[in-house]
């Protein structure tokens, strides 16, 4: 069987959607960093539709790490396949890559990219853990990767080292300034990659750089969402299918998307981007904490409960009345009253939205993938909630289940000897296979971490008792 290609576009069958514009006309303008598949599903997809539009929006994607992507698409001409998941769906080709980078391997190949004048946009989906921060939302110099990139910033490792490079060397070469935009799951992520990329120019010593950056480079909030299970065997087999060629790395998501972009493009690009179907907005705070609390807090307490009672899939643990009654019940009546209200978002609605996306069940998100990177995804997602309803003095019993049960997951995987995917993978590990099932004791190793739980939660003897209560009995 051929394999996807420019030139075997033509030889697709009439329903799948292609590119709606000149590939060849096309020009770089926008550097990605992580282009896995939340992004070539999520921000490419948008880009795609932009560049029927403006030509100079095509993608250099650039992965920090694994040679994977470029090895699958680059003998694809950056070409891959999208299918939207629902009763009915739809695939579509989306052409917005046009250059694969795997930045150890062509470091000066990013670097010329970063400075080339066309640019205007840097985005950036390298998960929560990507941006090396304190608990605070500092810079973490003590970790491994930003030590190294101040002590080589011409061969950086960590996404805030290439970009601050890449700045510098932009601000040397007398290019203009463009937008930096992360689209990951943070609470204000624009603001915390600024200061992030501030402290790191601070480090240096650079003054002027500082300023330049102040001046020149802006970083929009942003919120993303949309349900994007992981790539496997059968999704090839399918997408083979309905092509009647090979794809080396198909993507699938659920049909809807939302991004929603704050104060910080240019005109041009702002207006691009609403034709395109983003939602601008001067505030993107209200939408992203509903989305990070609602949507994905209960994604997590729906991961780490539902692989517990046996479950494998987010919609097998939605078909468990037990466990869908309580996700809903902590969404409505815990969560939602975190929220603040905000033009334009309909709480009791977006969740009702969220839970029939959870039912869907053209979608096989797995409990697992969902899992991954707790200790830095559960003070984003629950935490933060639960906190914050501690000192309104609101119930926390049901949000306090989520992070047991996380606790109970590490517990399993450690004594099981199956490999912990998470930043602290070796302590977490280390403390699973010194749990003993006291429920007080284990809770007691686990809150020692500061690295995900702040002090003053961890020493509140209610937080205690409810998560000790959870943690024996998750449900």
């Amino acid at each position: 069987m051929s394999r996807l290609s420019d030139a075997t576009l033509v030889s697709l069958p009439s329903a799948v959607i292609r590119p709606a514009y000149d590939r060849g006309a096309t020009r770089i303008g926008v550097v990605h960093f992580g282009p896995g598949a939340f992004h070539r599903a999520h921000q490419a997809f948008y880009l795609d539709r932009m560049l029927t539009r403006d030509p100079g929006l095509a993608i250099c994607a650039v992965s920090l790490h694994s040679d994977a992507v470029r090895a699958a698409l680059e003998p694809q001409d950056g070409l891959y396949s999208l299918i939207e998941r629902e009763a009915e769906p739809q695939v579509r080709i989306i052409g917005a890559i046009r250059q694969i980078l795997t930045a150890p391997r062509d470091p000066g190949a990013v670097f010329a990219r970063l400075v080339d004048p066309a640019l205007r946009l840097v985005t950036a989906t390298v998960t929560e853990k990507g941006y090396c921060l304190t608990p605070a939302g500092d810079l973490d110099a003590d970790h491994p990767d930003i030590r190294h990139d101040l002590a080589s910033p011409d061969a950086p490792r960590s996404f805030i080292g290439w970009l601050t490079e890449g700045l510098r060397r932009r601000h040397a070469a007398g290019a203009p300034g463009i937008a930096a935009l992360s689209c990951d799951n943070l609470s204000g992520n624009g603001a915390r990659l600024r200061r992030a990329v501030l402290q790191f120019a601070q480090a240096r010593g650079d003054a002027d750089l500082v300023r330049w950056i102040e001046r020149e480079i802006t970083f929009p909030d942003t919120m993303v969402d949309s349900i994007t299970p992981a790539t496997d065997d059968a999704l090839r087999a399918e997408v083979a299918r309905r092509l009647g060629l090979t794809d080396a790395w198909p993507i699938q998501r659920e049909r809807f998307a939302q991004w929603v972009v704050g104060e910080g493009l240019s005109a041009k690009d702002a207006a691009i981007f609403a034709e395109a179907g983003v939602t601008l907005a001067a505030d993107v705070a209200a939408f992203e904490r509903a989305k990070l609390r609602l949507l994905n807090g209960a994604h997590s307490t729906l991961a780490y409960v539902g692989l517990a009672r046996g479950h494998a899939t987010v919609a097998e643990a939605m078909a468990d009345p037990t466990l869908a009654a309580f996700v809903e019940a902590m969404m409505r009546e815990d969560i939602a009253a975190s929220l603040k209200p905000a033009a334009g978002l309909d709480v009791p609605a977006y969740i009702g939205q969220i839970l029939a996306r959870f039912r869907n069940p053209a979608i096989v998100h797995r409990l697992s993938q969902i899992a991954w990177d707790g200790s830095q995804k559960l003070p984003v997602r629950l935490l933060e909630t639960l906190a914050e309803a501690r000192a309104a003095g609101r119930p926390i019993a049901r949000l306090a289940v989520g992070v047991a049960a996380w606790m109970v997951f590490v517990r399993t995987q450690a004594r099981a000897r199956v490999a912990i995917v998470d930043p602290l993978a070796d302590r977490l590990t280390a403390i699973g296979l010194g749990c003993t099932g006291d429920p007080t004791a284990d809770i007691g190793r686990f809150l020692q971490l500061d690295a995900v739980f702040p002090r003053a939660l961890a020493a509140d003897g209610a937080v205690r008792a409810a998560l000790a209560t959870a943690y024996a009995s998750p449900l």
